[in-house]
């Protein structure tokens, strides 16, 4: 009897192996029958396609071989381009959905974000520091504009009753230099975070500036005898520009001008962020994303890049802050949540970290695409979110990534080739 029932067990496991073994060929044979079936379609596809391809990658070269004349030519090409986007309604007979996002406000909006975006690249995908509380920095410099420009005294008196219409402020000429004088207080305020945080790593700094961000909007509800708390800051005059024999005024919100200065902003900090980037000091935020403790061994003074870092990303939220709160001419703390330190940080991350390209790519996608959608009514966040997780499955290296990320992404990174990666990176800036 044990013998006839080792047998029998033997018997039913070689039964299953076979059963195993037979469903196994099945399936070699299903996928090697769908990949020749996939190999016919895709055919016809292939060979329609490939001389477009073919002849892309023979113009990008040649442009990249040419690349002292032929970029600045494209450069200046994109920036003529950029700068006629809001006359195109006027000129021609456009859709609805693209005359929406075309719009004086809706540009000015794309803008004042990729002006953003810009700046959370140097903290987040330059030096690899992750912050979530990037608004406070908005908001201290549309703060700062409302004092100085009177706006916040005026709004006071408003809500005390004593104000009257010759106490409402006024532009004056001298007021261009709030602009600057915000960049130095949102520097300043970037340094106060800093110093006492950027020993931080990971997820423990995310939740530092997370709580940064919250204090600041939290302080501006509070102080009702500085920033008249939650009523907020009204008649934030609209700025104007005095010329001999013309004035530039700036109007509400929907005008075009505001899309021509936040336009002048982002040139400027595209400039900048670029030259700073093939520096010594860009070389050594390529050091500290990579390995912090190997950088600190090698001489890089951390801290101190970690800070210029953040100076940098903040100087820029506080620039738009300014222009911000005199184009909308209101302003209160429920503006400035942390939801807005989030889309700034998907616009990052769905353009490509690291990419200066990237980072202005994913500011129109998050700001226009809610305006090309807007059709859709009470479905257009939906079908805007949508279109955003089908971007990240297919692209999570983003839509023009950093020639590291899509190393790493792809799963050939060296882990040797530290000073190839800083040498790829600056050969990308160089061409873009």
């Amino acid at each position: 009897m044990p013998d006839e029932g080792v047998r029998t067990a033997m018997d039913r496991r070689q039964h299953r192996v076979a059963r195993r073994r037979a469903a196994r060929a099945r399936r070699q044979q299903l996928s090697a029958t769908l990949a020749r079936q996939r190999a016919v379609v895709a055919r016809p596809i292939r060979d329609m396609t490939e001389p477009a391809i073919e002849s892309y990658r023979a113009v990008v070269a040649a442009i990249r071989a040419r690349r002292r004349w032929t970029y600045p030519v494209l450069a200046i090409a994109a920036i003529a381009v950029a700068a006629v986007l809001p006359l195109l309604p006027t000129w021609f007979t456009l859709p609805l959905w693209m005359e929406q996002g075309l719009n004086g406000a809706a540009l000015a909006r794309f803008a004042l974000f990729a002006l953003f975006a810009l700046g959370l690249n140097v903290v987040v995908g330059f030096a690899g520091l992750l912050d979530l509380g990037y608004v406070a920095f908005w908001a201290i410099g549309a703060y700062t504009a409302a004092m100085l420009t009177g706006a916040a005294k005026y709004s006071i008196a408003v809500s005390n009753g004593t104000a009257s219409l010759a106490d409402k402020p006024t532009w004056a000429g001298w007021m261009w230099f709030i602009i600057p004088v915000a960049l130095l207080v949102a520097v300043i305020a970037g340094v106060v975070l800093g110093s006492p945080t950027l020993r931080l790593r990971g997820d423990y700094l995310a939740i530092v500036t997370l709580g940064f961000g919250e204090i600041v909007r939290i302080f501006a509800n509070n102080m009702t005898s500085l920033t008249n708390g939650p009523r907020g800051n009204q008649s934030i005059p609209h700025p104007a520009l005095y010329l001999p024999g013309r004035d530039l005024v700036w109007g509400i919100f929907t005008d075009n001008k505001y899309y021509w200065l936040f336009l002048f902003f982002v040139i400027l900090w595209i400039v900048a962020i670029t030259l700073l980037d093939r520096s010594r000091i860009g070389r050594a935020w390529v050091a500290i994303r990579e390995d912090e403790i190997a950088a600190g061994a090698m001489g890089v003074p951390v801290v101190r890049m970690k800070l210029a870092a953040f100076a940098i990303g903040a100087c820029t939220a506080g620039v738009g802050g300014v222009i911000y709160a005199e184009q909308v001419n209101f302003i209160n703390p429920p503006t400035f949540t942390v939801i807005q330190s989030i889309l700034i940080l998907s616009m990052v991350v769905i353009g490509g970290m690291g990419s200066i390209p990237g980072a202005i790519l994913g500011a129109a996608l998050v700001a226009l695409l809610p305006e090309v959608f807007r059709s859709f009514s009470d479905y257009r966040f939906f079908v805007f979110g949508f279109a955003l997780v089908v971007v990240m499955a297919f692209r999570p290296q983003g839509l023009i990534p950093s020639r590291r990320r899509k190393l790493e992404l792809s799963g050939h990174v060296r882990e040797d080739s530290l000073g190839d990666l800083i040498t790829a990176d600056e050969d990308e800036e160089a061409d873009a």
